[in-house]
């Protein structure tokens, strides 16, 4: 599986991805059922800030490069670790899902 994951541009100054990165190696929590499969990181992005436009030509960026997933990580539909979830998760899951890639719409 090669994965392109695309974080919330407001936690990119406390949160350099680590647990993000954690479970993908680990493949605990979002990844455990890819436990017996290989994955590869494409890319990891922002969703260039609210509302998230740039998330959709970002997801179609990483799949013109190899990716045939994206995650969606939990910074943005959970609020992990800032305790705000983004309120434009759900279009932003709707509209990369339009693009006939498989999502993951968490990460730990």
């Amino acid at each position: 599986m090669n994965v392109g994951i695309i974080r919330c541009a407001q936690t990119e100054d406390i949160c350099p991805g680590t647990m993000c990165f954690k479970v993908i190696r680990e493949r605990k929590l979002a990844f455990e059922p890819y436990k017996n499969e290989d994955i590869e990181i494409i890319g990891y992005v922002t969703c260039g800030g609210c509302p998230g436009k740039k998330a959709i030509p970002r997801a179609k960026m990483m799949i013109e490069k190899g990716a045939d997933t994206i995650v969606i990580s939990s910074c943005i539909t959970r609020g992990v670790p800032i305790g705000f979830p983004c309120p434009f998760s759900e279009t932003i899951k709707d509209n990369i899902e339009k693009l006939n890639v498989n999502v993951i719409d968490w990460t730990h």
